[in-house]
């Protein structure tokens, strides 16, 4: 049948408004799964079985020319005497929190309001998190990143993976990362033969490591690396260490 003589053309069909808002919002929630899921998750899942090859503070020191020494070691290799050194100074609760010390954390923030010396609430998986994935600084975005891989490493790692990866990874001097450098460069000897003594200093400049020296230590670090000494028998005796040892 012919087109009846005067009748208008059907419209075209029109796209509803705000399709392409639509498209971009879909497009940046993809990015962001990418960028704060799947991204995170796979490097976490790669980083379980392969060493971490740089750091951003790694990277960071040698453009400020400050070198490079740093020799991967499993644990088998490390002395448990720095295993119980970084525990009594850094983290006592490392074998009992998932991640967070919630209690240490409460502690910090009333210290901190009341204007006493600042104090870290930072566990040891908390570090490895930030020392592994992120960059240095305090803003809030790399805090919200750090509980992130917090989390992601306790659940894909467990303990002596984060330990591991924490004293082959930690700053120890300038250009210093790791147990193998920092025992090579203060004591002339492997990481598998630390003394407590030894350890206890390595353990006592983590806080400062461009300032403190542990094979010529001043009044205060000897001063802490007693402390550190007397807590680390504590914490073999009670076991404390029981989920890395």
């Amino acid at each position: 049948m012919s087109r009846t003589r005067g009748a208008k053309p059907a419209a075209k069909a029109t796209r509803p408004k705000g399709g392409g808002f639509a498209r971009l919002v879909k497009g940046v929630i993809i990015v962001l799964l990418v960028v704060f899921l799947i991204g995170p998750v796979a490097v976490v899942a790669v980083y379980r079985f392969v060493p971490p090859p740089v750091t951003w503070l790694m990277v960071q020191r040698v453009f400020e020319g400050r070198g490079f020494e740093r020799r991967w070691v499993p644990m088998r290799e490390i002395s448990p005497a720095l295993v119980r050194a970084v525990i009594a100074a850094e983290d006592a609760r490392f074998c009992e929190h998932g991640g967070f010390d919630f209690a240490a954390i409460r502690k910090a923030m009333a210290a901190n309001a009341a204007g006493k010396t600042l104090r870290g609430g930072s566990t040891i998986s908390q570090q490895t998190a930030k020392n592994v994935f992120l960059w240095p600084g305090r803003d809030w975005v790399r805090k919200g990143l750090e509980a992130w891989f917090t989390v992601l490493i306790e659940l894909g790692w467990g303990k002596p993976r984060i330990m591991e990866v924490y004293l082959n990874s930690i700053e120890w001097g300038p250009g210093i990362y790791g147990a193998e450098a920092a025992a090579q460069e203060n004591f002339g000897v492997p990481a598998s033969r630390l003394t407590a003594a030894q350890a206890a200093r390595l353990a006592a400049i983590v806080p400062k490591p461009l300032s403190w020296r542990a094979a010529k230590p001043g009044p205060y670090v000897r001063s802490r690396s007693g402390k550190i000494t007397r807590n680390a028998g504590i914490v073999r005796r009670e076991g404390l260490t029981r989920c890395v040892l």
